[in-house]
């Protein structure tokens, strides 16, 4: 475990070579007496960061003679006055304290000790009762950290429950993740991107065991190594295991009123060589919901093309998901580390529905058209990756060398079937309902990707320290989308559309290289980074409307940060970084989905990156009994891709099948979005008593969206989460946690408010290798409602979804075996972040 008191926040400020000349020159010729030496985890041998030293004098302990806190390798040095007779104490959270004695003198001024192996706390505790809970949460420089191993519930959670405590992570009711208030965030798992995670974190995260992981870390302001990425920022997921040599299997499974899931996960370490897997299926039940529909026409109600809709829907859907993940590490000596790891995702969804539409005119009220659609629809994905690293070490701690290499891909499918039954139209609109014919189409995609990476960094002296690297990625996306029609209400076949198909192919390569230096200096360090990118981007289209083309354009990226280490409990940390949001094939394909010939879709070849700049200030208190975290941020994006929809005749948009002048729906993606947000966020972690602990989290925005031209909107935006936990005789626990959101604001839409809240009952047998989970969650409401609004020119659309939120069931783990040190990682790995993770960004 990793020692919160006496942490170092890394800085992003610049001395003078002159300044740290003359600290050299006034160390040298100063009389020093030194103790130094090494403090190691006895169980995994490596360095102690952030162990507390302090030395007294033998004869009287009650003053202190120096103080100091351990480097990130475990070493220390530390001066004194006077010759004379000591006594050091290192103590580190959830270890056991060391005393040593020792003589500085004339003749001996400087003194190294042997390797200080620190143990658990666990192993000396014996039958003695723990009255106070470790602090969870420490803060560093660029990132927040929650000890999931410390917190009891991990034993029978699964991650994503563990993520509601996490600071700057929220959890809606239905799973959905933000972090930083933003839906765009990556996942890595032990310091590498996980894509599967990032594409689909509820549906993986919801299916591993938190057993099986050490802590989350919340990165706020990656530095120069990372690429672009999501406002929200990196959640990295730091797997853990448990003895020196030997095997750890956990399994888990669960099932409740809505999904069924299970996992395995196992660690098998042999000397050198060190094997880690997990595997996971989840199948989940949307179950019934049903929707109203609304869209109003606010323009010229005599306007003869225009029509009030309504429509209701009732539909179902079916997910099945299958994810597995094999890493390997061999220490080839005590320099060089060699690791690989692959994954596999796979998803298959089906979904089942039946809506019934008509429309109105705003003049007169008559009916102007009704029909009948019923559609259904199966989707199967796939994503595979793999990594292989190599790390070299040197002599000089800190300095190393990584290569790496990357490839990835995925292919994604789906069939679309669409049926009509036209009730009525009458003769101006029969025409347009004409367009209703059956429809069948075929969407496939794939991706693939090959990543080559250099890494180096290096200490100068003892408070620098610089990094560099280079990357060059190869990417090669491709999208077909067939479209086979027949005339509604027939059993005939399908016939190949293919004016209204498209093959669309998408290369993207990328060359970067990235430069970062940080500093420390006492209490005060920093980092200070920037990154060059530049992108070939190449568009063909096989079949379809638009002209081939190709483009390229140069990035830098700059970021920095700040932290001032007040002392042991408070620390203040200042952060500005700007990103790179380059869109993803989906918003770029300008294929145009007309399934539904009232509302249309179509992406826009034409995107180019946007660019978000963030400042961010954070103050943070971290004890056993109260730790609290607060930020200010601020960021802005003035070319941002937003997702517009219009009201426009439907002969004004191109590639629509027999147009008919009439009013549709139209919505597409455009770089015309300026968002300015002004956030405060808290985390709060108490333990109010000895056996009870409160958990909150809380977030508060106030947004300005504009795009230039005739679109503004502005709000606020808040969410809470409030967890209580409390310990029952026998080691019985209860959770009780409410999560709840104000109306949400964006360019056209807002979102109503909603609240969820849950109860849990656990208990564990077996010392801990037997864990059991009873869950339930919005028990005592039948049916929720989901609304939200979308407002153009000339228009207002409204739905309201409604379904039953209720959700009971049980899950269960079970581990055998004792392992302590889990697989492996090079410091440095490829991590491509660049793609915009949620399209149209925003919460």
């Amino acid at each position: 475990m990793t020692c919160f008191k006496g942490q170092f926040l890394l800085t992003a400020t610049v001395v003078t070579p002159l300044l740290f000349a003359a600290t050299e020159t006034t160390a040298q010729t100063a009389k020093r007496f030194v103790v130094k030496g090494v403090v190691a985890d006895a169980a995994t041998k490596e360095g102690e960061q952030y162990a507390t030293m302090k030395i007294t004098s033998q004869t009287d302990s009650t003053s202190t003679a120096a103080l100091a806190v351990s480097e990130a390798d475990g070493t220390f040095n530390m001066t004194l006055k006077k010759a004379g007779s000591y006594r050091l104490y290192v103590n580190a959270m959830g270890k056991q304290p060391i005393v040593r004695n020792f003589v500085v003198s004339e003749s001996n001024p400087v003194v190294s000790l042997d390797t200080l192996y620190i143990k658990e706390a666990s192993h000396v505790l014996g039958a003695v009762e723990i009255v106070a809970q470790k602090p969870l949460v420490k803060a560093d420089i660029d990132k927040i950290t929650y000890d999931i191993e410390e917190d009891p519930d991990s034993k029978t959670n699964n991650i994503l429950e563990m993520l509601r405590k996490v600071p700057m992570v929220t959890v809606d009711g239905d799973g959905n993740i933000k972090v930083n208030g933003s839906s765009g965030f990556k996942v890595y798992v032990n310091g590498r991107p996980n894509n599967m995670m990032s594409k689909n974190p509820k549906e993986v995260l919801k299916s591993m065991p938190a057993s099986s992981i050490k802590k989350i870390e919340v990165i706020t302001n990656p530095g120069p190594k990372y690429d672009a990425e999501g406002v929200g920022g990196i959640l990295n997921i730091v797997t853990v295991g448990k003895g020196i040599e030997g095997y750890t299997v956990t399994t888990n499974a669960g099932v409740s009123n809505t999904d069924t899931d299970a996992s395995v996960y196992a660690t098998v370490k042999q000397g050198k060589f060190t094997v880690s897997g997990t595997y996971s299926y989840n199948y989940y039940d949307m179950r019934n919901m049903h929707s109203d529909f609304s869209s109003l026409f606010t323009g010229d109600p005599a306007t003869p093309s225009a029509s009030d809709r309504y429509a209701t829907s009732d539909s179902r859907s079916y997910n099945h998901s299958h994810s597995g993940n094999f890493e390997a590490s061999y220490d080839v000596d005590t320099l060089r580390l060699v690791t690989a790891s692959f994954g596999i995702w796979t998803n298959k969804s089906n979904a089942h529905s039946l809506s019934r539409s008509n429309a109105i005119s705003p003049l007169s009220g008559a009916t102007l058209y009704s029909y009948a659609n019923g559609g259904r629809s199966v989707s199967d994905n796939m994503y595979l990756y793999g990594n292989l690293d190599y790390q070299r070490l040197f002599k000089l701690k800190g300095r190393m060398l990584t290569f790496s290499y990357k490839i990835n891909g995925g292919t994604n499918g789906g069939d679309n079937y669409s049926s009509y039954d036209v009730a009525e139209a009458t003769d101006e609109w029969l025409p347009f309902v004409k367009r209703l014919s059956d429809e069948h189409t075929e969407s496939s995609g794939r991706s693939m990707e090959h990543t080559l990476q250099v890494d180096y960094t290096t200490p100068i002296g003892k408070a620098h320290n610089v990094e560099v690297g280079a990357k060059y990625i190869l990417r090669d996306n491709r999208s077909d989308d067939d479209r086979y029609v027949r005339p509604n209400g027939t059993d005939g076949e399908y016939t190949f559309d293919e004016q209204y198909s498209s093959h669309y192919r998408h290369e993207n390569d990328i060359l970067a290289a990235y430069l970062g230096y940080g500093l420390r200096l006492g209490n005060l360090s920093g980092r200070l980074g920037a990154r060059y990118e530049h992108t070939f981007q190449k568009i063909k289209y096989e079949l379809g409307e638009g002209e081939n083309f190709s483009t390229g354009f140069d990035d830098v990226v700059p970021s920095a940060s700040l932290g001032y280490r007040i002392n042991d409990e408070n620390n203040l940390r200042f952060g500005y970084n700007m990103r790179i949001y380059r869109p993803g094939i989906w918003s770029l394909n300008p294929y145009l989905n007309q399934t539904n010939p009232e509302a249309l879709q179509q992406g826009n070849p034409n995107l180019v990156s946007e660019k978000n700049h963030n400042v961010q200030l954070t103050y943070s208190y971290f004890a056993a009994k109260f730790s609290v975290s607060c930020t200010m941020r601020y960021s802005f994006t003035n070319n941002n891709i937003s997702s517009v929809t219009s009201l426009v005749e439907d002969n004004t948009i191109e590639s629509v099948k027999n147009p008919t002048g009439k009013l549709v729906s139209y919505t597409t993606y455009r770089n015309i979005g300026r968002t300015q947000t002004a956030s405060l966020s808290s985390y709060v972690n108490w333990n109010i008593f000895k056996n009870t602990r409160l958990t909150m989290n809380l977030w508060g925005d106030y947004s300005d969206y504009n795009d230039r031209q005739q679109l503004h909107n502005y709000g606020y935006y808040g969410s809470a989460y409030v967890g209580v936990q409390q310990t029952l005789p026998k080691n019985w626990r209860v959770n009780l946690g409410f999560y709840g959101c104000t109306s949400n604001p964006g360019l056209q839409s807002k979102t109503e408010g909603r609240y969820n809240y849950n109860l849990n009952l656990q208990k564990s047998f077996l010392k801990d290798r037997l864990n059991f989970n009873l869950y339930a969650s919005n028990f005592l409401d039948a049916k929720r409602h989901y609304k939200s609004t979308v407002t153009g020119a000339n228009f207002i659309t409204r739905s309201d979804s409604s379904y039953n939120p209720c959700s009971v069931g049980i899950n269960v783990s079970w581990r055998i075996g004792e392992l302590s040190s889990g697989v492996k990682k090079v410091a440095r790995s490829i991590s491509n972040d660049d793609v915009k993770s949620a399209e149209g960004g925003g919460k």
